[in-house]
């Protein structure tokens, strides 16, 4: 007899985690499944060599590409999913962005909802996620209704020239979103010790606003919540008809253990939410669950991304180098029509990162490794990828994932760095000498990088086009929602984090009025 719920939520990374904390004060019953377990506080959470080399948390899960190659994915699998390793940069997307936009390379499709359904959500978001911006700076930011909920983060002596030099030649630099747990005036109360290692590490510290601490650990208090760590979700099994999911299989402890609640939730991330889909066909749902159209797995996106450090003239003893964000050329320029997208830093990067690296070796004898690290001031690029219906998500004839995708829209990327590149001598940097971040970011980012993965179970008012409704409930199922970036019908070119948190607090919003 499988245990029954009133929500079962299958992941608990920035979406699901986010809609336990939603429903959590309701006193519903809240059953969260998580494949992984609590990330270990230990030393390596801040060793560069453990986490970037030695791929210390990252799952060792097999997936393949188009041609049966087999490749170990960027994913972790823990309590608070993704943001456990995420940078913490929590942007809005653009209001352009949920509308139908021209790219060089195609249409960006429009959402079936626009920024106004999301912009209090956003706030909401910000709000729990302590993000900490000032509105104004940025001039493609879209409209809100306050202001961010705490300050912006300040730049460190070397970023703040950069700041300066970049309004110099008539930019509009601005503070990046971030969502941590600092109080500037009060060094005593702030978690944050501005230690420079959010971007890709683990927080040893908990100061970090992901998942894990923001929402799981607050909805936990709560008695009606429920955790269940190491419970991998194979498959959702339904009634008769087809309409309702009646069970949720996981294998907890080597065992195949079943659970049912009136609503579930699958918030695994954009591959895996369509893997488990797909893997739960049956007589109802021959070609997977709720993939009547045809549409699931289909449309991954995971942005067009390059991360590359410049040599600084002078040293950048920067810690905590994700303070600003760029996004003059996001919708293009007079010499390019077409979007580009957004320039932020990336976290800043160190020796151990270097080690094996050859085009950094190629400095040398002008620049030893910790002469590298010691002047580098590191860059991250972000661009729109098409949702294309090609690329996408199948499974093995084993049940496992094999991600099919070709790049498209490249042009905007080349475009984007060129902008940036030329400016370099004009803000304090050596303009040759421009280094791929190839340890972790993965310059540009491969396939099995799998960050920002969006686009494979997407949301729309047309069954025949999407499988989701505008509420995130299948088309085809009573019961069955998903919450993770799976929904976005197109990704934008800002980190995705934020707008699935809000989605998160929209739906459980629906979900509180729905269970009464």
């Amino acid at each position: 007899m499988a245990d029954e719920y009133d929500v079962i939520i299958v992941g608990s990374g920035a979406g699901g985690g986010t809609l336990a904390h939603r429903l959590a004060p309701s006193g519903k019953r809240v059953l969260i499944l998580e494949r992984g377990d609590w990330l270990p506080r230990e030393p390596e959470n801040w060793d560069a060599n453990a986490v970037f080399v030695e791929n210390r948390y990252v799952s060792a899960d097999t997936w393949y590409d188009a041609n049966g190659r087999p490749f170990q994915p960027q994913v972790h699998y823990y309590v608070g999913g993704a943001t456990k390793f995420y940078g913490a940069a929590l942007y809005r997307l653009r209001e352009k962005d949920f509308g139908e936009l021209q790219h060089s390379d195609g249409i960006s499709p429009a959402w079936p909802v626009g920024y106004d359904v999301f912009e209090p959500y956003y706030l909401e978001a910000e709000r729990l996620y302590q993000v900490h911006g000032a509105r104004g700076e940025d001039p493609s930011e879209p409209p809100s209704t306050a202001p961010y909920p705490y300050p912006p983060v300040s730049h460190e002596p070397r970023i703040q020239q950069l700041f300066d030099d970049l309004a110099k030649v008539g930019l509009h630099p601005f503070h990046a979103p971030c969502g941590v747990m600092l109080d500037e005036t009060d060094r005593d109360a702030s978690a944050c010790i501005r230690c420079g290692t959010c971007d890709g590490f683990p927080c040893l510290v908990r100061a970090k606003s992901d998942a894990d601490v923001v929402a799981v650990r607050p909805a936990l208090a709560h008695d009606n919540v429920t955790l269940l760590r190491g419970a991998e979700v194979r498959r959702l099994e339904t009634d008769p008809s087809g309409r309702s999911v009646t069970s949720v299989v996981a294998v907890v402890d080597g065992s195949e253990q079943r659970f049912a609640a009136s609503v579930v939730v699958v918030s695994a991330g954009a591959a895996n939410s369509a893997k488990l889909l797909l893997a739960s066909a049956n007589d109802r749902h021959p070609n997977g669950l709720a993939n009547g159209s045809d549409q699931v797995g289909r449309n991954y996106c995971f942005h067009n991304s390059r991360a590359f450090l410049a040599v600084s003239k002078e040293r950048n003893d920067t810690r905590f180098q994700k303070t600003l964000g760029l996004n003059d050329y996001y919708f293009g320029d007079d010499d390019f029509a077409f979007p580009m997208g957004n320039v932020q830093m990336v976290g800043k990067s160190s020796a151990p990162m270097y080690r094996g690296e050859k085009r950094i070796a190629a400095l040398a004898p002008m620049f030893a490794l910790d002469e590298v690290a010691a002047h580098a001031v590191d860059f991250w690029l972000s661009t729109e990828d098409l949702p294309r219906p090609e690329n996408r998500v199948t499974l093995s004839k084993d049940g496992d994932v094999v991600l099919t995708y070709t790049p498209n829209n490249l042009e905007p990327l080349e475009q984007l760095y060129h902008r940036v590149t030329r400016r370099l001598d004009h803000l304090g940097m050596h303009p040759g000498h421009l280094v791929p971040r190839d340890i972790y970011m993965k310059n540009d980012i491969p396939v099995g990088g799998c960050a920002h993965q969006a686009g494979t179970v997407r949301f729309g008012s047309d069954a025949t086009t999407s499988v989701l409704d505008t509420d995130c409930k299948a088309h085809e199922l009573d019961n069955l929602y998903v919450v993770d970036a799976s929904f976005f019908p197109s990704i934008g070119a800002v980190n995705p984090a934020l707008t699935v948190m809000a989605n998160a607090l929209r739906v459980g919003d629906h979900l509180l009025a729905r269970l009464g």
